[in-house]
């Protein structure tokens, strides 16, 4: 283990020629909502808005270091892990190939380009990302180029475990808590296998891509029939065979899950209070508080915000989904008799803080009857309880859809 922390200390050292260490900053609103002493390790401020620029600079640093001519460094990646290759290949000098899947958005394939200035090429293949891997690793069996995984790898794993050199420093010594995102395990198996026992982890899931909780279930990592793909960031189908071997001793409680839908209310909250943009897996840290109240009230705990690439056309969907599972937005399917005058009975039950976002007329015949889809926004979550018995006081039919995942993807 020694081995291991003076390997990542030798890789902090040497990523100063880079780019600057990331801030450690204690953030007043957090702490002052949990009763703690709440820092965020900002690892959304790195030169390329991620932690995963380390472990490439560490893997490759290594890999060139050792002499001869220079291979062609190749990774497949729709995200995060191909910003921070590209941005060492200009670094190093050296050229690189990034495949990514062809339904990448082009403002992720336009921040690689800039970020590899003409050292790297991007090659779109496959329609999900299992085929693009495939193509990368047949790309390298064919032509002889270094494949760099974005986290099991274990020269990865150690210019992850860099964050942790940085905390430490920072704070000099170790906090009582260290809350972490974790995907394929880069980030995690690093700054667990520097810290050892030296404060307490709580390693945190998307909620439909939980790959580390179900390997340390079953004692080995499983391949997730499903993976949600909201939180990109850290959605992966199973965790890597070296992480796990670094996080394997962990209590299966240690790594907990956020909710996708709950996680974007920390988006909103992050960026409407603090200003600071969050990536959804970059969130999961601060996402996770809600549950850690007890455990962590009077501590001093660091949250390492893992990435700022937050894709601004994405931000009517965050707020959407975040209203949603605060209660403060809801669909329905209303029946409003054909009278004079249903409608306006209608707009008179709905109270001061309560606004249409949407009014969707579905009648197609001459009944007595037409449907109206319905989008209601309120202040609070209890104005629909006065809403709805109003509603039923006047006989009026409704369906609430809110929840109903068939209908709301089609119709909303």
């Amino acid at each position: 283990m020694d081995d291991f922390k003076d390997g990542a200390r030798a890789a902090e050292a040497l990523m100063r020629q880079v780019f600057e260490p990331t801030p450690l900053q204690r953030n007043d609103h957090l702490s002052g909502l949990y009763g703690a002493e709440i820092l965020l390790k900002r690892e959304d401020l790195t030169p390329v808005r991620s932690y995963k620029l380390r472990g490439a600079f560490n893997a490759m640093r290594k890999v060139l270091y050792r002499g001869g001519p220079a291979p062609v460094f190749v990774c497949a990646s729709a995200g995060n892990h191909a910003q921070g290759v590209a941005f060492m290949c200009r670094y190093f000098g050296v050229e690189g190939v990034i495949y990514m899947p062809v339904t990448t958005p082009r403002q992720k394939i336009g921040k690689t380009e800039k970020f590899g200035a003409g050292a790297v090429r991007i090659e779109l293949t496959g329609d999900y990302f299992d085929v693009t891997l495939a193509a990368a690793q047949e790309y390298c069996a064919r032509t002889g180029g270094h494949f760099l995984s974005p986290f099991d790898d274990e020269d990865v794993i150690e210019g992850q475990a860099s964050v942790a050199v940085e905390i430490e420093r920072d704070l000099g010594g170790m906090p009582d808590h260290i809350v972490m995102p974790v995907g394929g395990g880069g980030l995690s198996a690093g700054v667990v296998s520097y810290v050892g026992e030296a404060c307490d982890f709580t390693l945190v899931e998307p909620e439909g891509g939980a790959s580390l909780g179900a390997a340390l279930r079953t004692g080995a990592p499983v391949r997730l029939d499903h993976v949600n793909s909201f939180a990109d960031g850290a959605a992966v189908a199973q965790v890597g065979a070296r992480t796990f071997a670094r996080l394997a001793h962990l209590d299966p409680g240690q790594a907990i899950t956020v909710a996708e839908d709950r996680l974007c209310t920390t988006l909103i909250e992050m960026l409407n209070v603090e200003g600071i943009v969050l990536e959804p897996a970059g969130a999961l840290a601060v996402g996770a508080l809600k549950d850690m109240r007890n455990r962590i009230r009077g501590k001093r705990v660091v949250c390492i915000t893992s990435g700022g690439n937050f894709d601004f056309e994405r931000l009517p969907e965050v707020k959407e989904r975040a209203q949603r599972y605060s209660g403060v937005k809801k669909y329905f399917i209303l029946r409003m008799p054909q009278r004079p005058g249903a409608l306006r009975d209608f707009l008179n039950m709905l109270g001061p803080e309560d606004d249409i976002a949407r009014f969707e007329y579905l009648k197609k015949s001459a009944r007595n009857f037409g449907s109206v889809l319905i989008g209601i926004e309120t202040a609070h979550e209890e104005n629909f309880d006065r809403l709805l018995a109003a509603l039923r006081a006047q006989e009026f039919e409704f369906r609430d859809i809110t929840d109903d995942p068939v209908l709301a993807e089609f119709l909303i």
